[in-house]
């Protein structure tokens, strides 16, 4: 009846009572609220809202529905989380890379919502990688190397693990509410001290405006800060993919090119890890500015290097990930060039279009059960800005089979733009502060 009360008050527009709130995300973890109960629970937030009071009741509940976990460590427990876009692997430069820095980071991740990859299946594309450990297994990682990119373990907030997989099936991934919820209460029960937020904004993101991502971004603070983690937030730019390959094997392939040292395989990735990093840093106290070189540092150097793969190592892959990681990493059977249709400079790209032909390709879920298939994807995505003739190439299509590649050829043309002359926005587009 609890959870029949609950979605009632949704359909109703009236305000939830805390209570029942808490119950009902009790009752998410132990199992007495069904999937269709979740599933209705989903959409009337979406569409009703909870509002700000209700917003924080549900992170809470859903953080302590669950193990929250606490250290001893001889430096600051940070992390970061990115609200999902296209290209977007900082996850796997910033961990190590933080860590080289002195700090130590249990990133609990997610996998794919919707046209967004995610953190998890990008790890899981290095052979042998188990990215599902226990509690012991996470403190000895972090101890260890000094960062953990990892699932949450079954007793952290295992009620944002029920919900999650059914806002990925049900169409309600974008709600500001769910989505605070959803961060916050497996990042809040890391035991963290500092949290950076990168908000995407555009094309490839969930929140396609400004004024959207600035809503979530405040959301996401404002909670989090009220919850006692020091918190701020980046708006950055996802009118493109944030780096030039879209598939999980791809991506972890650009992000060791990265970590190896070659900021020009993938710019934009460098440059908002070290901005995120160093945001992360300076709510510890440090500089901004000498975080940032400190982090850059840590990068060019190959010290984040060889944090990554120690940590890859101690979840189960391979022990010279650093060394040879181009041999460890599945390749499509098929590779080949999408064309532009014509002459022109590339203006604009359908990012949530980009997406979704990934996962038509088999890159991501379009149901719970789907099986990811790590290789196929995108790579040289070109940039915005770029001048190209009819017939050059504008990415690389890596696919299963001839049909599939042949399709997802087809919607990569149908997601560009070709006009004269182009403005991109900043990177970063804005900040909000604690």
């Amino acid at each position: 009846m609890g959870a029949r009360a609950v979605n009632a008050r949704l359909r109703r527009g009236d305000p939830v009572d805390p209570d029942e709130l808490r119950a009902f995300a009790k009752g998410l973890a132990d199992g007495s609220v069904s999937d269709a109960q979740a599933g209705a629970f989903a959409m009337g937030v979406c569409l009703r809202g909870l509002g700000e009071e209700g917003r924080v009741i549900l992170t809470e509940a859903m953080r302590d529905s669950g193990d929250v976990l606490r250290w001893d460590l001889p430096g600051p427990v940070i992390d970061k989380h990115s609200t999902g876009g296209l290209g977007d692997c900082v996850s796997l430069v910033l961990a190590p890379a933080l860590a080289a820095c002195g700090a130590f980071v249990p990133m609990i991740s997610g996998r794919g919502l919707g046209h967004t990859g995610g953190t998890l299946d990008k790890m899981e594309a290095i052979p042998g990688v188990s990215a599902q450990i226990s509690e012991e297994k996470l403190r000895q990682v972090v101890g260890e190397v000094g960062c953990a990119v990892v699932g949450a373990t079954g007793r952290i907030a295992p009620a944002d693990r029920r919900l999650y997989a059914v806002r990925d099936v049900t169409g309600t991934v974008e709600s500001v509410d769910l989505i605070t919820a959803s961060i916050l209460s497996k990042k809040l029960a890391a035991g963290l001290e500092a949290l950076v937020l990168d908000v995407k904004c555009g094309s490839g993101a969930f929140m396609k405006s400004g004024d959207e991502a600035l809503a979530l971004a405040r959301s996401l603070v404002t909670t989090a800060n009220g919850a006692g983690c020091r918190t701020a937030a980046l708006i950055t730019d996802m009118d493109e993919p944030l780096a030039p390959a879209l598939g999980n094997a791809l991506e972890v392939g650009i992000s060791m090119e990265v970590l190896s040292g070659n900021r020009d395989a993938a710019p934009r990735l460098h440059d908002l890890t070290v901005a995120l990093a160093a945001r992360a840093l300076a709510l510890t106290g440090e500089d901004e500015d000498a975080a940032a070189a400190r982090v850059s540092d840590a990068i060019a150097s190959g010290a984040a290097m060889e944090r990554f793969a120690r940590m890859v190592a101690l979840l189960g892959g391979p022990p010279d990930m650093d060394a040879d990681w181009r041999a460890h990493l599945k390749r499509a059977p098929v590779v080949g060039d999408v064309v532009a249709p014509a002459d022109g400079v590339l203006t604009a790209w359908d990012g949530e279009a980009l997406g979704l032909a990934v996962v038509a390709m088999g890159g991501g879920r379009q149901v719970e059960t789907d099986r990811i298939d790590p290789a196929v994807g995108l790579s040289d995505v070109r940039p915005l800005g770029t001048r190209v003739a009819r017939g050059e190439p504008v990415a690389t299509a890596h696919a299963a089979d001839e049909a599939s590649a042949e399709a997802a050829a087809q919607a990569v043309q149908r997601a560009l733009t070709l006009g004269e002359g182009f403005a991109g926005p900043d990177l970063v587009i804005g900040r909000v502060e604690p």
